[in-house]
């Protein structure tokens, strides 16, 4: 007799770039299978999903109602922070591909149940081979991404023209240009595996060789007796993540055999980053009970602050902070900007005082519509 196996059911917050190639790597999958897409939009005027059109909804507890495991890729830490919420309530874990949401709010959803980001993008990539690292029995010091560009001020021409090029949004471009993306993804890093970062801002160590930029790295790390999670900046390396760790004594023959230099540091490298193609993996090691591979913690130490990129005037307004020609973000130790104004809230702004470049805004600087993410975020850092 002839059985037809039932697929987990897939529900999927965002319908950009990832939640695009995600519908269509799934399309044959032989266990997975997307079941329903929220949208904000009118699901009409929806394209490039390889589902039907009626399995696009504006509806959450639709959403709720037909999905076993949600993934959450929609970079908007504010929306995703209600349907969450929700979606946690209902018993349902989460995969995420989004930092800026894990960031924001995911300490305070953590405490709803299993809400983890996904292997594919650099926070989980570097924190899947941290793990191997560890089997092996390395020591790591430095968690590292590697960079190839950075430009903190660039023109909205600059990024438009990237941005078609690309095939993804103006905001997401601008922000992976100016650096707030990768500050928002080593913050992450550290507050899920429990490192530190060496300076506001992070030290991004300019280089041609990634693997010389993060020896300097180990050797900072090193001297300090702490793990750091930082990123090199070298455009011809491969766009990927590294870490850097120390070995016993009588390993030391063995890995210069293996082609990992004469140490006292050794660089282990994954030299890509497949997003979307990635996370089937993740869904699978959670669906298996393989619990969390990454998440922000239950008490981070480390924020992305809203910085100024120029001037700005009492009343000015900006919609978003991520992806802005008005702000962008630098990791900083929450303890030394207790009052800083986290860029993953940085939304439907106005500005109540004079703010110079470079400077960083604080909450009583500005006012904010109040969101479930905001409240998650004080009580995270206990500011109500």
């Amino acid at each position: 007799m002839n059985t037809t196996e039932v697929k987990t059911r897939i529900g999927v917050v965002g319908t950009g770039y990832i939640a695009q190639g995600l519908s269509y790597i799934l399309k044959n999958d032989n266990a997975l299978s997307i079941s329903r897409v929220l949208t904000r939009r009118n699901p009409e005027f929806v394209r490039d999903l390889a589902i039907e059109n009626q399995q696009i909804t504006n509806s959450t507890q639709e959403l709720i109602d037909n999905s076993d495991l949600l993934v959450e890729c929609s970079g908007d830490p504010i929306h995703a922070t209600e349907v969450l919420s929700k979606v946690m309530d209902a018993g349902i874990p989460v995969v995420t591909m989004d930092s800026e949401l894990q960031l924001t709010s995911g300490s305070w959803l953590s405490k709803k149940g299993l809400i983890t980001e996904a292997e594919g993008d650099q926070p989980g990539s570097l924190t899947a081979l941290y793990k191997d690292a560890l089997a092996m029995g390395f020591n790591p010091i430095v968690l590292g991404n590697i960079k190839g560009f950075l430009n903190h001020i660039p023109t909205k021409d600059e990024m438009n023209y990237w941005a078609v090029r690309n095939g993804i949004s103006l905001e997401q471009v601008t922000s992976f240009t100016d650096g707030t993306k990768v500050q928002i993804e080593q913050a992450l890093v550290a507050n899920g595996l429990g490192a530190q970062i060496l300076q506001r801002n992070l030290a991004g160590i300019e280089c041609v060789d990634y693997q010389d930029g993060a020896k300097i790295l180990a050797e900072k790390a090193d001297f300090l007796g702490v793990k750091i999670s930082d990123y090199v900046l070298s455009p011809k390396s491969p766009a990927g993540v590294f870490v850097v760790g120390k070995h016993e004594e009588e390993q030391v023959p063995f890995l210069r055999y293996y082609k990992l230099g004469e140490g006292p540091y050794y660089v282990l490298t994954k030299p890509f980053h497949l997003c979307h193609l990635e996370i089937p993996k993740t869904i699978r090691q959670v669906l298996k009970g393989g619990g969390i591979l990454l998440n922000n913690g239950e008490n981070p130490q480390i924020s992305v602050a809203t910085v100024a990129k120029r001037e700005l005037k009492p009343g000015e307004t900006f919609k978003r902070g991520i992806g802005s020609f008005v702000v962008r973000g630098e990791a900083i130790n929450i303890a030394d900007y207790p009052d800083h104004l986290p860029i993953g809230l940085a939304f439907n702004v106005v500005l109540k005082r004079s703010i110079e470049p470079g400077q960083i805004i604080s909450f009583t600087d500005v006012e904010i519509p109040e969101s479930q993410a905001l409240l998650a975020w004080q009580e995270i850092t206990h500011q109500k």
